[in-house]
């Protein structure tokens, strides 16, 4: 039940790998309409791989034929840039 104090998401998750600026690892998982990083599966976790291609090929496995690439560097909020909207990419797996 929504009420008018609550947002309203529409729970659309996406596969996303996220990258994170200056990290030797990409995260894979889902995001939802909050921006909530969660897990491929609902009992599992999040997966740390140690290339792109890994990741990729992680989706791919899993059947998944289209994702997001996410990049995220602290140095926008460092300089006061955090209320700008991360840079996406979408990817044909």
């Amino acid at each position: 039940m929504y009420t008018s104090n609550q947002p309203k998401y529409d729970n659309v998750l996406k596969p996303t790998i996220l990258c994170i600026a200056e990290s030797s690892h990409y995260l894979v998982g889902v995001i939802d309409s909050a921006h909530n990083l969660l897990p491929l599966d609902p009992q599992g976790k999040v997966i740390s791989c140690s290339s792109l291609v890994e990741a990729k090929m992680l989706l791919r496995n899993k059947g998944i034929l289209v994702a997001d690439i996410e990049y995220q560097t602290a140095y926008d909020e460092m300089c006061g840039n955090a209320e700008r909207a991360p840079c996406l990419h979408v990817v044909q797996l």
